[in-house]
């Protein structure tokens, strides 16, 4: 196993910021990014290039019911949302 398979991939990084920050609060994707890159080791720039994988990670964990993509405080369709978003853990209303 090389050092980073050992490294938490983009997937549960998310889903362990949405599940720290509670279910009546959301994390904005740049955050996931910058935590990704900082687990991985990467420089303090690194995380730009990942903000396109989590947004694909985002919608894919929506697909199936692990999280929630809002766009201005509502949560939206993960195959059409466009701009700004937040993502959080699905809660019971």
């Amino acid at each position: 196993m090389s050092e980073t398979d050992s490294k938490p991939g983009l997937p549960a990084t998310l889903l362990a910021l949405c599940a720290e920050a509670g279910p009546q609060r959301t994390v904005c994707p740049t955050d996931v990014a910058k935590a990704f890159a900082a687990a991985r080791g990467e420089d303090a720039l690194g995380w730009r290039s990942h903000l396109q994988e989590v947004r694909r990670a985002a919608v894919q964990l929506a697909h199936e019911g692990r999280l929630v993509i809002y766009r201005k405080g509502k949560p939206v369709d993960p195959d059409t949302f466009r701009g700004v978003y937040r993502l959080g853990a699905p809660h019971d209303d």
